[in-house]
């Protein structure tokens, strides 16, 4: 078994530039044994939400000790702060303090947290305004991948005070739990705020503004074309059209409502007043 030491990264960078293999060289340069491994750079710009989801579903599937450098950063260059944070399962978390990690945290508990103020870690004292990624985050990953302790990055910090962005409860309604779409993927599933244990075991359907797609256990339980809405490999409600396009189909887009309907599996019923 290797025992090198392991980063991942997460970004709304893109592959068309060269923003990401910036932050591999700048890794490389400071511990060329690290490996990296890339959750996703393809994060709507600036969708804080959307990273929060892809790192809080990919964190369980990684070994303790594992550094998860994600950087959606719409604040970079202000006065928000740059943090690490060690887990309580011995991993860590380094990006900007804007509620990326909120989803993770429900999870696991902080155990330290440092704001970035120690400039010897970083790529140079004079970071640029608009690239922490490489300057900041990317290095300080690779510090720790390497066996830097917390404590020697910068100043420590109350886990209290960190920003949280968490995802929002689904609520009662009259026939079931209304919710909004957190995430969707590239093929235009909408993953809904709705965890699967809300309807596991019971009839239920999910309308929304524009029809209501019948409960299923898979994407072939419904003709092709034909909207439907299961629990997803993540956990969550989803809704999705076989062989097809949810979010165009259906006309839904990030934090659109959407209601669970307990006892319901028809596919024509519009979204239920409250």
């Amino acid at each position: 078994m290797s025992t090198q030491p392991l980063l991942t990264l997460l970004s709304d960078f893109g592959l068309q530039d060269g923003y990401v293999g910036m932050m591999k060289g700048v890794i490389a340069h400071i511990n060329p044994a690290v490996r990296t491994i890339d959750l996703t750079h393809q994060i709507p710009p600036q969708n804080i939400a959307a990273a929060r989801f892809v790192l809080m579903n990919a964190y369980p599937f990684f070994p303790a000790g594992t550094v998860h450098v994600a950087i959606v950063d719409p604040g970079v260059g202000s006065a928000r702060r740059a943090i690490a944070l060690h887990l309580a399962d011995g991993s860590f978390v380094v990006g900007p303090d804007n509620g990326l990690f909120s989803g993770v945290l429900m999870q696991r508990q902080v155990v330290q947290a440092a704001e970035l103020t120690n400039t010897r870690y970083w790529r140079r004292a004079e970071p640029s305004t608009t690239f922490h990624g490489r300057d900041i985050f990317a290095p300080v990953g690779a510090h720790l991948a390497s066996g830097v302790s917390l404590g020697e990055l910068g100043s420590q910090i109350d886990p209290a005070t960190l920003v949280q962005f968490p995802i929002s409860a689904p609520t009662p309604t009259r026939s079931g739990f209304a919710g909004t779409i957190q995430y969707i993927d590239r093929f235009g599933n909408a993953i809904t705020t709705i965890p699967g244990d809300f309807v596991k075991e019971r009839a239920w359907s999910v309308a929304t503004s524009t029809t209501s797609a019948p409960g299923c256990r898979a994407y072939s339980d419904v003709a092709p074309g034909q909207p439907l809405a299961l629990i997803g490999s993540h956990g969550w409600v989803e809704l999705a059209v076989n062989e097809g396009d949810a979010r165009s189909q259906l006309r839904l887009s990030w934090h659109s409502p959407i209601e669970v309907v307990i006892g319901i599996q028809g596919n024509q019923a519009e979204y239920p007043s409250r």
